[in-house]
């Protein structure tokens, strides 16, 4: 597809209603406010991704490599069948073809960084006069490919600071962190990238997911190289059509086979509570207890049903002793483990636990809470981070905008904004050139400076003219991320 009909069809003909005489559009991306408690700083990342996909890849392939009479007329084609005839006008599409490349600059904040709400992250304008109309008519295509990313990046960012908080306090390898939140949403996600660029985000703060082309999508866009550094993993895991055809009478001999013959040693995840999780514990794990504790390996018992803190770390008003103590307790009766420096029980390293369903940060904080109050350390179970999590937003949990704030007409520059009286202040916008500076660690916006004043501080062109001019690592963004 063209990538110019990647847009909202009221983009099409705002070059006409420009003021005549416009040169110049320069616009920011920004977000605005934040829906998730906690969450005042919104983690950049994906514009990289966009620039290369879309400005670079996408245009190339399907708008300046095609012959220009059939651009156009594709073009024409689609407006006038939208539109009706009208004089939107073709003449401009043509002149683009002919030049070659897209006359953008953009200038951000590096990726990864961590910047406060109504702070902009980038900036971008057109380089060439007769293009003004560009900028603006990037502004859907942008919006849906880049709000997202940062938006799970951010939710990623969160379960990371809970569970590294945690571990620093309980454990003694916080270093199992990277492997404590997993993610496995993609099924439920809207679409494969929106599936793949969210899971990218969330390996920003983990090195878990169950989200495989994620690391293509960071080799690809992000210089990551998964033969030389640790991109993402996962382990080998059952689930319940497995355990299901082998039936609920033959339940135990399925774990035997699974643990004795087919993975003797290594990783093995099991779902364990398709039919009777308590049994499961009680019954078939003390009967392998010898063969697990021997193995050279973990054993992960994976519940995915119930109240997850319940089920975990146990219910006081359980109406069973089973219930009462919850899968981490039941483990520690069975397979034991030690007492760390800080006072706190490890499982042995050949049995661990994993919850993968309903995993909020607020349920990941309660089960953290409970495990530390029974003396447990953090780092005993691993969490799933699911759709509900990375699916269940929009643009606005974050307020993502990207606005004109300055234009020049006839050669004069026009500092403009956006302040409706009947908003709460959310809409506001900052006002003409822009630039940002860093003051204590963190990103400060300073709004109507002169061009000599925009060409300084935090924000740099990272694409003029059809050439990127920075390209980050995986490797990098991850530093400002966890650093």
């Amino acid at each position: 597809m063209n990538p110019l009909l990647l847009t909202d069809g009221y983009k099409t003909d705002h070059r006409r209603q420009y003021p005549d005489g416009t040169t110049l559009v320069y616009s920011n991306w920004t977000p605005r406010k934040s829906r998730i408690e906690g969450a005042e700083e919104v983690v950049f990342f994906g514009l990289q991704y966009f620039i290369k996909k879309y400005i670079l890849q996408d245009f190339e392939r399907d708008f300046f490599s095609r012959p220009k009479d059939e651009v156009v007329a594709r073009y024409a084609r689609r407006i006038n069948n939208y539109l009706g005839e009208n004089q939107v006008g073709s003449d401009h599409i043509a002149a683009l073809h002919d030049l070659g490349y897209i006359p953008m600059v953009f200038k951000a904040l590096p990726e990864g960084a961590k910047v406060p709400v109504r702070v902009p992250m980038f900036t971008m304008y057109n380089t060439l006069p007769e293009f003004f109309w560009l900028t603006n008519y990037f502004e859907t295509l942008l919006s849906a490919v880049v709000w997202m990313p940062c938006t799970s990046a951010t939710i990623a960012a969160r379960y990371r600071s809970v569970l590294d908080a945690y571990a620093a306090e309980t454990s003694s390898v916080p270093e199992f962190v990277n492997w404590q939140g997993h993610d496995f949403s993609m099924r439920g996600m809207a679409g494969i990238e929106a599936a793949v660029s969210s899971a990218a985000g969330h390996l920003l703060s983990f090195t878990g997911t169950d989200t495989i082309p994620a690391i293509d999508f960071l080799e690809e866009y992000y210089n990551a190289n998964s033969d030389t550094e640790l991109v993402a993993g996962s382990v080998a895991a059952t689930e319940h059509s497995v355990m299901c055809m082998g039936t609920n009478e033959g339940e135990f001999e399925t774990f035997k086979r699974l643990i004795c013959d087919v993975y003797p040693k290594g990783i093995v995840s099991i779902v364990s509570d398709t039919w009777d999780l308590w049994k499961v514990l009680t019954d078939y794990l003390p009967r392998l207890k010898d063969v697990i504790a021997g193995r050279d390996g973990k054993v992960v018992v994976r519940p995915d049903s119930g109240d997850p803190v319940d089920i975990l770390c146990g219910n006081p008003n359980g109406k069973t002793v089973e219930e009462q103590k919850g899968v981490v307790e039941l483990l520690w009766d069975t397979f034991g483990g030690s007492t760390n420096s800080k006072g706190y029980r490890e499982l042995i390293p050949q049995i661990g636990a994993i919850y993968g369903d309903s995993i909020t940060i607020a349920r990941a904080i309660d089960i953290c809470e409970r495990l530390k109050a029974k003396g447990f350390a953090s780092t005993n179970v691993v969490l799933g981070i699911g759709s509900y999590t990375y699916q269940y937003n929009t643009r606005d949990t974050f307020g993502f905008a990207m606005k004109a704030t300055y234009g020049e007409v006839n050669g004069q520059g026009r500092e403009i904004f956006k302040d409706p009286v009947t908003d709460d202040g959310t809409k506001k916008s900052a006002k003409g050139l822009i630039k940002i500076v860093k003051e204590n660690g963190a990103y400060t916006l300073i709004d109507q400076v002169s061009w000599e004043e925009e060409r300084t501080g935090e924000l740099k062109e990272v694409f003029r003219d059809g050439t990127l001019l920075v390209d980050q690592s995986l490797a990098e963004i991850r530093s400002r991320v966890q650093g």
